[in-house]
């Protein structure tokens, strides 16, 4: 096991200690309110900490808001099991939490976030329905597993669910679909959603060349939809995978470790770029800012429209139990920003979409729009965040048009039922 990886017992959460926590939460903000006091005091600026990972903590951001809000931003990025479980037993750790759906129910359970008055953002009539209620045509797949839609909603009984209420769990704004990216130098490219297919992850003839993310909750996802594509596993539920059809699908994986087919599991975005850069894989999970980068930086990296449909993920910015007060305030402002036009324009160019995309609209090209959202063919080279060219003219966006990507989701990524066990059998397997 590498430094870099987490006993198999560190991200276990006691999912039933949502009323213990908040009142340990309540105490930690008191203690933090007497300990900034002199400090926000003398600067007359509020701080506000930003726990989540490199997909949307990045440094063009921070600069961005704290110019624009006037307050002080301090990002703490890391890998998405590390960041979960810092999370889920310590919210005075952090004020906002930035990462994805499926860490909703554990983060929820745990008593770490508090809700979110829709009252009090500004453009909440604005977002779209994907998140309100899970597709945004009619013909739309809603997907398997943990669909954002199911867990937005704070009910009477302060459970999660999806009947409406003034209160969610979570401030809907980023979101994309992911699925795997190869080097077309090495791999024939594909064609998107009829020969591009999730089973090359465990195709024989990349053998040594494959990297998988190293997140229980989202990369054995990306390994189910492989099995299942090649008929090595059948699952009678994709998004609730029992503990019986883990044990066939972990049998067969590990086999496959053994014999040296996976080259790594990465833990970061920038982990994942150097995986490609370094040639240790050919092909492997990737987020779309990763795909980007390799783009800029001249490595031909296809990312893949799966004809199983692709691994949904919905980002979540979400509420500190422990944060009260001036810092309490500063969040909204932050979670306001994010919704404010700017930051979906920015992400657009990372290959992510806003909930509220027609008010970025107005900050994007119409090169960029047509291209990131309506997925025409490119009119001119387009940058992306890095300032470097990412895509060139002519280039249409694998997958088609938001519309399009969003309606051929197979599954979300998801605390499932045998979420323990699976993290058992995760762990055993990345150690083997």
């Amino acid at each position: 096991m590498s430094k870099n990886q987490n006993p198999p017992h560190s991200n276990t959460v006691d999912l039933n200690k949502r009323n213990t926590l908040g009142t340990i939460a309540k105490s930690t903000a008191l203690a933090a309110a007497a300990i900034k006091a002199p400090y926000v005091f003398a600067k007359n600026k509020t701080t506000i900490r930003v726990l989540g990972t490199h997909v949307t903590l990045q440094e063009e951001l921070r600069q961005q808001a704290m110019k624009d809000l006037g307050i002080n931003l301090v990002y703490e990025p890391g890998g998405s099991a590390a960041v979960l479980q810092k999370a889920s037993m310590s919210p005075g750790s952090f004020d906002l939490y930035e990462q994805w759906s499926n860490s909703i129910n554990i983060l929820w359970n745990s008593g770490s976030i508090q809700p979110i008055d829709t009252r009090r953002i500004s453009h909440w009539g604005e977002i779209n329905s994907l998140t309100k209620t899970g597709k945004l045509t009619p013909e739309a797949k809603v997907g398997a597993g943990d669909a954002p839609y199911k867990l937005l909603y704070v009910q009477d009984n302060e459970e999660l669910g999806k009947q409406q209420s003034d209160k969610v769990s979570f401030l809907p704004y980023v979101h994309n679909v992911d699925s795997f990216g190869y080097n077309s130098n090495v791999i024939k490219r594909g064609i998107p959603y009829e020969t591009e297919s999730w089973g090359w992850l465990l195709n024989e003839k990349y053998s040594g060349k494959v990297g998988i993310v190293n997140a229980p909750t989202i990369g054995l996802f990306d390994l189910a939809l492989a099995a299942q594509s090649l008929g090595l596993a059948k699952f009678e539920n994709i998004g609730a995978i029992t503990n019986q059809e883990l044990d066939r699908l972990f049998a067969i994986l590990s086999e496959m470790r053994k014999a040296g087919h996976f080259s790594g599991f990465w833990n970061s975005v920038p982990e994942s770029i150097q995986f490609m850069i370094s040639e240790r894989v050919a092909i492997e999970s990737m987020f779309s800012p990763a795909v980007s980068a390799l783009n800029g930086k001249g490595l031909p990296v296809v990312y893949a429209a799966p004809k199983e449909g692709y691994r949904g993920w919905h980002g979540v910015m979400c509420l500190s139990s422990a944060t009260q007060g001036r810092e309490k305030e500063a969040a909204y402002e932050y979670m306001n920003w994010w919704l404010s036009g700017w930051p979906g324009a920015f992400i657009a160019r990372q290959g992510y979409y806003i909930s509220n995309p027609e008010r970025s609209q107005a900050h994007l090209s119409k090169p960029e729009w047509d291209y990131w959202y309506l997925g025409k063919p490119a009119t001119k080279s387009l940058q992306g965040t890095d300032g470097k060219t990412s895509v060139h003219k002519g280039d249409s966006r694998s997958g088609g048009s938001y519309q399009q990507r969003l309606s051929h989701v197979a599954v979300w990524n998801t605390v499932m039922p045998s979420y323990e066990y699976s993290l058992q059998k995760w762990y055993e397997f990345i150690s083997s």
